[in-house]
């Protein structure tokens, strides 16, 4: 099955500042940008099933592209008490914890890797599951987060090798952030 994952437009946040789960909205001109570009390159073909992370920076491109599912296993990581906080000040020991045991510390007190791993491979288990039942779609477009994003393409990646689901979380997070705002990724999903 083919996942066409889209990152959301450009939330309205300072440089610098972490923002995880966070309800943040996206940039007008920027939620125009990316819609015309998806529009314009027909990287979600009419039909497709659209499914988003519920928060509004995903949420409203979703809804500008037409009927949607939110499902907020999609949602980026919670960062509990580092959202919205600026990243030069969250104490640098804090920054150290969660750097030595990416899979399991909760920065914040919020969510670890771990747990963002699994829920999105509960999503991405639902899907497969559903449109394997259904002829008429063989592919979905997922709009979410980078983090979401790399979750996905571990999880297409080691799911193949059989790697155990914490070593798929630990690529995940050690996966370089290079998605683009807007930007697509396509996968060749494997029940």
């Amino acid at each position: 099955m083919r996942l066409i994952l889209v990152r959301h437009p450009q939330p309205l946040v300072a440089p610098g500042v972490c923002y995880g789960s966070s309800d943040l909205p996206a940039a007008p001109d920027d939620i125009v940008r990316v819609h015309t570009a998806l529009l314009a390159s027909a990287s979600i073909p009419p039909g497709t099933p659209v499914y988003a992370s519920p928060l509004q920076r995903c949420a409203v491109l979703a809804g500008r592209l037409g009927a949607h599912t939110l499902d907020a296993r999609l949602a980026e990581m919670d960062f509990g008490a580092w959202e919205l906080r600026s990243w030069d000040d969250i104490p640098r020991a804090e920054v150290d914890a969660w750097a030595a045991d990416l899979a399991n510390y909760r920065p914040g007190g919020g969510e670890n890797v771990l747990q963002v791993a699994a829920r999105v491979a509960a999503f991405r288990a639902e899907l497969l599951d559903q449109r394997q039942h259904e002829d008429q779609h063989q592919q979905a477009a997922i709009i979410c987060h980078a983090g979401t994003i790399r979750v996905l393409v571990a999880l297409e990646a080691g799911l193949k090798t059989g790697l155990p689901l914490e070593e798929i979380a630990l690529r995940a997070a050690a996966a370089p952030h290079k998605i683009a705002y807007g930007e697509t990724v396509i996968l060749e999903a494997v029940a």
